[in-house]
This record gives C-alpha cells, sequence and structure tokens, in this order.
C-alpha cells in the first residue's frame, strides 16, 4: 500500500492510496488546493474543515455539471451535432482566423 503526504490549503495530511497511484493522488490533492485557494482569495477566515467543506462542494458542482453535459450527449440521436457555446466558437474563430494570418504570412517569401 502507497502512501503520500499532500498539501492542501496549508495543512499536511499522510493518506493511503494503492501502489502506483501516488502521482495520481497527489496531482488530485494539486486540485483540491486550487480550489481551497481560490476561496482564500475571496477573502474571510475560515478553518480548515470550513475550507474543505467548501472547495469539495465546489468540486462536486464541478462534477453534477459534467454529469448534465454527458447525459445530454448521450440522449442526443447519433450523429446530432453537440450544442456549442456560441462564445466559445466565435473565439475559435478568432484563433482560426489569426492561425491562417500566421500561416499565410509564412507562406510568403
Amino acid at each position: 500500500m502507497g502512501q503520500v503526504t499532500v498539501r492542501v490549503g496549508g495543512y499536511t495530511h499522510p493518506v493511503s492510496c494503492e501502489d502506483g497511484q501516488e502521482a495520481h493522488l497527489i496531482a488530485l490533492a494539486a486540485e483540491v488546493d486550487r480550489r481551497v485557494a481560490s476561496i482564500r482569495a475571496m477573502g474571510g477566515q475560515f478553518g480548515e474543515s470550513r475550507l474543505l467543506l467548501l472547495a469539495s462542494l465546489l468540486l462536486a458542482d464541478e462534477i453534477h455539471d459534467l454529469r448534465v453535459d454527458l447525459s445530454r450527449a448521450k440522449a442526443a440521436p447519433p450523429g446530432a451535432a453537440p450544442e456549442i457555446d456560441p462564445l466559445l466558437a466565435e473565439r475559435l474563430g478568432r484563433l482560426a482566423e489569426q492561425i491562417e494570418g500566421i500561416a499565410a504570412s509564412l507562406d510568403q517569401p
């Protein structure tokens, strides 16, 4: 059984895991730590347990959104185009134009 010490919110925690999963566990803890840091950046004084609770709720909300997106994707008829965020499509269009401009300038002698 593997064991790592992770740091979240300035606190260290020894955690056991399956052998070979140490790096994955460290990456997961880093993700939680990013959420804790974003909560701290909002201000306010929170204890360790409150910070971890709020970080967990943020992660649970993201998981919920991903599950909803996955359900929608699975429910769509085969071959149907996925729902596209118009703002994302616009940004991608601008990036494509910039890339095409760069490619065109590289083709010129």
